[in-house]
This record gives structure tokens, C-alpha cells and sequence, in this order.
């Protein structure tokens, strides 16, 4: 939930999906997390992050999609 709410305070775009309501989410998460249910895991442009910190998540999003970065 921090990594949530800080995100969320940061105007960060989320898009949600239930590892345990779609096959598919629960694949790609155990494919990137060694077979594990890890979440959050995120996908950011080609990057995948387990369970990160916010800091990790902005600078992937530096690094692969900077224009969904809103402005300060």
C-alpha cells in the first residue's frame, strides 16, 4: 500500500490488475518473480520491477516512458 499511496500523491498513472482473478496477470507475475506471487510487480515500458520502491519506479519511468511522468 505505501508504494500505492506514493505513487498515487505523485499523480503516477496505475493500471490495476488481479493476480488471482486473471490467469494471464498471475503468468506474468510468476514468469518475472522466480515463480513467486510477488505483488506489486510492475511492468514499465520493457521494464519489470518486483515489489519496488517509488524511487524505482520514477526512474524506470524516466528511463522508458517519460511523458507519463506529469509535470511538478
Amino acid at each position: 500500500m505505501s508504494l500505492q499511496n506514493q505513487l498515487s500523491a505523485a499523480n503516477i498513472p496505475i493500471e490495476y490488475h488481479n493476480i488471482w482473478e486473471e490467469p494471464d496477470a498471475a503468468s506474468f507475475v510468476r514468469a518475472n518473480a522466480s515463480g513467486n506471487e510477488i505483488v506489486p510487480t510492475l511492468s514499465i515500458g520493457t521494464t519489470v520491477l518486483v515489489n519496488p520502491s517509488a524511487g524505482e519506479v520514477l526512474e524506470a519511468m524516466r528511463d522508458q516512458v517519460p511523458h507519463l511522468i506529469p509535470a511538478t
